[in-house]
């Protein structure tokens, strides 16, 4: 008798039914035999879809006066046949690539597609990269915007006699200058970097000694100008000016 005082055989499974699900049982063991993951299963710890990011690229090419603006005018050091503009990668503070625009001397291009190459790779944030000329030549509104730039013909910012800048000849840059002012006379140069002036604690985005940024420069020979007696941490140039 079956519960409830049943005969068994009005409870008999049907065939069908028996073989359904002798069928279904032999597919899941093969799925699990193969190692196909169950449809929704969450995948094993430490796997990523995430695709790699795109390979650092640089391009390099000749510019002319009309390109530069108000970055350059007659009288300058040099002449816009010597400078280049590089569209080159670099990493953001989103943490995503992104391509920038920098313009500097020829007789640097090496270096720098170098040092920005080193950056990239190891995923250095830098705010923006573009040209001065987009800030109508005005320094005070590219720091502002904490743009990394290269060529601006213009006077140096320092308490001395007026002498060009090292980038009116295109040999110098600026990396993220709101984390990293220019302290000079009593002044945090740009004003938004005033948080940056205490270098401690380390933060992101920074140039520190024997960090990737400052190393990446000094590898090719390039100065910092975080040692200065007034500390321009964002400075960074080939004449050491």
């Amino acid at each position: 008798m079956g519960p409830l005082g049943e005969p068994r055989s009005t409870r008999r499974t049907p065939v069908r039914h028996v073989l359904l699900v002798a069928l279904v049982s032999a597919l899941t063991l093969v799925g699990c035999a193969s190692g196909a993951p169950p449809k929704g299963a969450s995948p094993p710890a430490g796997a990523t879809d995430t695709p790699d990011p795109p390979a650092f690229t640089v391009e390099v090419s000749p510019v002319t006066a009309a390109d530069l603006g108000q970055s350059w005018r007659p009288g300058c050091p040099v002449g816009p046949t010597e400078l280049r503009r590089l569209r080159l990668s670099h990493w953001g503070f989103d943490d995503r690539p992104h391509l920038g625009e920098l313009v500097v001397h020829e007789s640097v291009v090496p270096d720098v597609a170098t040092v920005f190459r080193v950056l990239y790779d190891a995923r250095f944030p830098i705010r923006r990269i573009q040209p001065v000329d987009r800030y109508g030549g005005s320094d005070d509104r590219s720091m502002a915007d904490d743009n990394t730039s290269g060529f601006n013909c213009r006077r140096a910012v320092s308490d001395g006699p007026a002498t060009w800048s090292a980038h009116a000849y295109g040999r110098a840059i600026d990396v993220n200058p709101v984390e990293n002012p220019y302290l000079i006379g009593g002044r945090v140069l740009p004003p938004a970097g005033t948080t940056y002036a205490d270098r401690t604690p380390e933060r992101s985005g920074m140039a520190v000694p024997d960090g990737v940024l400052v190393e990446a420069f000094v590898e090719v020979g390039w100065t910092w100008g975080g040692t200065w007696r007034s500390p321009d941490y964002q400075h960074f140039s080939r004449t050491g000016e």
